[in-house]
């Protein structure tokens, strides 16, 4: 049986950029990319960004800024069950984190399946 797996969470992107606006846009198309090319290689299923905020403000004129970013991710995954699917998706999530480097990621969801 397939099951669609997501979970929610939030990373860190450090860039460069003129200002907060500026820095936050950069920093949600750097995450976007990575979705999408996981999403073109069939790595995740569906993605979504959320709420972008300054998590750290840059400390000198060339300092990059620090941004959170809040994101959902979704993979299907085969299972016998919803228990079996929730520990295979949240591995396939990490794992496809992983490979995209998509760093300093904290989850703020437990994984959750539903049959497709």
């Amino acid at each position: 049986m397939e099951f669609a797996v997501s979970r929610t969470g939030t990373t860190l992107v450090t860039l460069h950029g003129g200002s907060e606006t500026t820095a936050s846009d950069e920093a949600a198309a750097t995450l976007a990319d990575a979705f999408e090319t996981l999403a073109a290689e069939g790595a995740i299923a569906d993605w979504e960004i959320g709420d972008t905020d300054v998590y750290e403000h840059p400390t000198g004129p060339f300092d990059p800024y620090t941004i959170a970013l809040e994101f959902s991710v979704t993979v299907t995954v085969a299972a016998d069950d919803a228990d079996d699917a929730a520990e295979r998706g949240a591995s396939a999530i990490d794992a496809a984190l992983t490979d995209a480097d998509v760093d300093a990621v904290s989850y703020t969801s437990s994984p959750t399946a539903s049959a497709v």
